[in-house]
């Protein structure tokens, strides 16, 4: 069955779908078949980079990998039950279309609970949960005691990803793989950044996610989206490297090693 990788929390600007789209890039250039579903119906930020980077391929005449994309729309139906009934067959009938032809899933999902989002966290295996480096964020995951800081509790976002956990066991499934990435750090050793850091090492323990770098604040990353290009992608471009652009190059290679996915090991 393909490996399913959900990027996923309910903050929007918190880098999913930039996470997703190198994950895609990197994924692809190992000579795996990628699926790709993009759930925040509403921007749909994913699928758009994917359009800008198959328009970027036909005004150059470039062979630029793309995966095989699949739309879902929200149900319009009024009842709650059928609506939700209706979402979950259209969903399920995606997932099983792309199980087919791909050895990758990745689905995006948006900055807000949806019953897509509840599904696309129960059927991943990677879970990759972006969060912007700081305490504004950390209330995503946990409640933390503004005087102690101490962690009081899971947040509602913990608390889905657990149902969603429950669910995979009852279907016996493998347990989902969750990894929380720690996105727009700053280069200064900050007092706010070493709370950041102990809180989420502490919440690690209690709650059962990965703890991984993710990606600096870099002004590349918004540079590339109008192309649909990523940081993997601008060599074969004849793009000349600063040291920021291979540090940041280097940041993905080491998150993509950090996933342990299956096969990229031994494909690199």
């Amino acid at each position: 069955m393909a490996h399913v990788i959900v990027t996923g929390n309910e903050k929007g600007g918190s880098g999913k779908s930039t996470t997703a789209m190198h994950l895609f890039a990197a994924i692809a250039r190992q000579g795996f078949r990628v699926g790709a579903m993009d759930l925040d119906l509403r921007q749909t930020t994913f699928f758009r980079y994917l359009e800008n980077r198959e328009a970027f391929a036909r005004r150059t005449g470039q062979d630029l990998s793309l995966p095989e994309r699949i739309g879902l729309q929200p149900s319009t139906l009024r009842d709650r039950v059928e609506a939700e009934a209706e979402e979950e067959r259209w969903f399920t009938q995606a997932i099983a279309t792309l199980d087919a032809s791909c050895e990758f899933i990745l689905i995006d999902c948006p900055g807000a609970d949806s019953f897509y989002s509840q599904m696309a966290h129960a059927s991943a295996d990677t879970l990759i949960t972006p969060i912007n480096d700081s305490l504004v964020d950390f209330d995503l995951l946990a409640r933390m005691d503004p005087e102690t800081g101490r962690v009081l509790g899971p947040s509602i976002y913990s608390e889905m990803v657990w149902q969603a956990r429950r669910l995979r066991a009852g279907a016996g499934l493998k347990p989902v793989d969750w990894v929380v990435l720690r996105n727009r750090m700053s280069h200064i050793d900050a007092r706010n950044k070493r709370k950041v850091g102990d809180a989420l090492e502490h919440l690690a323990r209690r709650i059962g996610y990965r703890l991984v770098p993710g990606f600096s604040e870099r002004v590349i990353f918004r540079e590339m989206f109008l192309n649909g290009l990523t940081l993997l992608d601008l060599r074969d471009q004849g793009f000349a490297f600063s040291m920021s652009h291979v540090a940041a190059r280097q940041e993905i290679r080491d998150l993509v090693r950090a996933l342990n996915l299956p096969g990229m090991a031994e494909a690199a």
